[in-house]
Formats: structure tokens, sequence, C-alpha cells
């Protein structure tokens, strides 16, 4: 534990040990200290390893209810079963809980927060819970929160291209496995069949994702829609408070370590010019517009990996009706899709808590 900083709140970080996990202790050394004692926590087998943290190696606590004894605010990044039993427990010891996972997205009475599009919402909490959206929302939503803001939006027809790190670290070992089993074969794909004998193990897809792209991400729900679509349109309602915002979405998986990108086709209720968007997405908090194609300049996971903004670009005014957009957008799916945003999230709990 670390100490010394007894004014300011005390954070307990659950999950701590995960991909996200490790890019939150990175966020917490290197953006503006706001938190006083930090306590790291995880599963009983991780319990006792030490991570870094602020430049100070600090033990993991196994995750059980003493840890949260006057700890002021508790960011959760675990499964949703686990969120769902122990997000109730840090709130019950008075502890403010940004959960990350979509155990609570959609419940009523918890905010879904995206600190660029809805700040206010964080006071909003009768659970003593905040919730924080899906990756693949938060690659596109601050973008489109600041056009809605603008023009009004009415429509959005949302194409995502998901990186293998989206499905864990499982995703991403699964990927260099099939890297390496293609590795100097370049007669794969020429018969049906062959990219399926030579990777084996699909992992956690449901094809070979190696020179390949997958269109489903998530579990399956009702009609033929993935889970993963159904929270790009009921997510994106919350965030933007338009209960009836038409949304349609088809998620696939691509060959991409991190780094998540959508297509959008947006429809607003007024007409909307390429000068007039661009100039909003400059000035938008949290989005950088990268839009010259014809010097290459447009974003791409490989471009964005690491940063914390959404980038923007590929802008142009549909031919068809001058009241929509399409964009394509990309964002690091472990950044802002994950730590970052509920770093934010917390930052925002903290100032009301040392405003009392």
């Amino acid at each position: 534990m670390t100490g010394g900083r007894a004014d300011k709140p005390t954070l307990a970080v659950i999950g701590a040990t995960g991909a996200v996990g490790t890019v939150m202790l990175d966020l917490l050394s290197t953006r503006t200290d706001v938190w006083g004692e930090i306590r790291l926590v995880a599963s009983q087998r991780s319990a006792g390893r030490r991570l870094r943290v602020r430049g100070e190696e600090v033990e993991v606590l196994a995750l059980a209810e003493d840890v949260f004894d006057g700890v002021d605010l508790a960011m959760f990044d675990v499964p949703d079963d686990v969120s769902a039993q122990w997000a109730p427990v840090a709130a019950g010891h008075g502890a403010v809980v940004v959960d990350k996972s979509g155990e609570f997205r959609m419940d009523p009475e918890v905010p879904l927060v995206v600190p660029e599009v809805n700040p206010e919402q964080v006071a909003n909490r009768p659970k003593g819970i905040i919730s924080a959206p899906n990756c693949t929302t938060l690659s596109l939503i601050v973008a489109m929160g600041a056009l809605h803001r603008t023009f009004g939006l009415q429509e959005m027809v949302v194409a995502s291209y998901q990186a293998a790190s989206g499905a864990g670290q499982a995703g991403i070992d699964t990927l260099y496995a099939q890297l390496d089993k293609v590795a100097g074969n370049r007669t794969l794909g020429q018969r049906a069949g062959d990219l399926r004998s030579v990777v084996g193990d699909l992992g956690p897809f449901p094809a070979p994702l190696v020179l390949n792209v997958v269109p489903w991400a998530g579990s399956a729900r009702d009609d033929g829609w993935s889970s993963e679509e159904l929270k790009i349109r009921n997510e994106s309602r919350k965030i933007l408070g338009l209960p009836d915002l038409r949304v349609s979405a088809t998620c696939v998986r691509v060959p991409v370590v991190t780094g998540h990108s959508a297509a959008v086709h947006a429809v607003f209720d007024r007409q909307v010019s390429c000068p007039e968007a661009g100039r909003v997405l400059r000035e938008a908090p949290g989005v950088v517009l990268t839009d010259d194609p014809q010097r290459g300049e447009f974003p791409t996971p490989a471009d964005v990996v690491g940063t914390d903004p959404t980038w923007v670009g590929r802008l142009r005014r549909s031919m068809d009706n001058p009241r929509a957009l399409d964009l394509f957008v990309c964002g690091d799916n472990l950044r802002k899709g994950a730590a970052l945003n509920a770093a934010q999230v917390a930052e925002l709990v903290a100032a009301e808590l040392t405003s009392r």
C-alpha cells in the first residue's frame, strides 16, 4: 500500500493484474495524482504479487470484504459475475464504485458515463455505482456525442472492426499462435478449408482470425444479433439520452492486436456540411480529426494504439442525404475503451469528494 496522501481519497483497483489493470496502473502513475492510498486487488491466485504504481511497489491483496474498509472509490475491471457479487459489497462499505463490466450498464439506477459526453450523470448514482461502456461503444461515442450536441443525432449505422484484445488475453494469444502457424505459407486461402486446417485452435473466435475477418463478436442474441451489436445500440441510446435513437450495428473481428475501429453512417436533425462537422470535431475534447486521404492521413489502429483520444477521419457528407455524414473512427480499446474512461470517471468523483 502507499501512504503519505491522507488528505486525498483512497482508491481500490479490483482486477489490477489483468490486461486492462496493467494499463490502469500506468494511467495512475502518469496522470495527475488525485489519490491517497491505492490498494491493488485481484483474485486469490494473484494475491501477494507486487506491482509498480506511482513509482512504488504495492502488494496485491486478495478480493475480500475487508479490502473495502476505508475505501472512497473502487474501480472494477472483472467479469460480470464478479462485479455482480462484489460491487454492491464495495458500495455497502461506503465506496463509490466505477464498474467496467457489463453487469450494471443498463440498470436504470446506474449511470453509464463517458466524461466527454455526459459528465453530469456521475452525481446520479442511487446505488453508489457508476458504469462504464463497452470498449466498442467507446471507440465511437465521444465523436458522436460531439456531433449530436451540434446537429442532433437521429440514426446511426455502424460497422465495427474489433481487435483481438477485445476478447481478452486469450484473443491476443490466439492471434499470435495463428500467425506462427501460417508464417511462410503463401498458398493459404486458395482452397476452402485450408486456413482452418492449418491454424487448428480457434480460441475465443468462431473462425480463423489470422489472414481473415470474422463477422461475429460477442454471444448470440435473438433474431441473429450478437451481444456486441446490441451493446452499441443500447449503450449509445443511454449515454446520449436518446431512448428512441435508431441504431444498427454489424460487429466484425479483425486480425489486429489492439485498437477498435468503426465505420459510421450518421443521420442528423438538420443539414450538415463537412467543414462545419470538422470544426465541431476539432474543438471536441477527447477527439482528434486527421482527414486528408490523398496524403494518407486517416486513423488506423496501428497509428492510434497507445494513445488516449478518439481519432476520426474519412469525413464525408452522404451523397444521398444532406443530413447524413459518413466517417471512420479509431480508438485504443485498452485505454479509452477501458482503463482511461474509468480513470476519468473516477477523477470526477475524486474532485467531488475532495470538494466536500
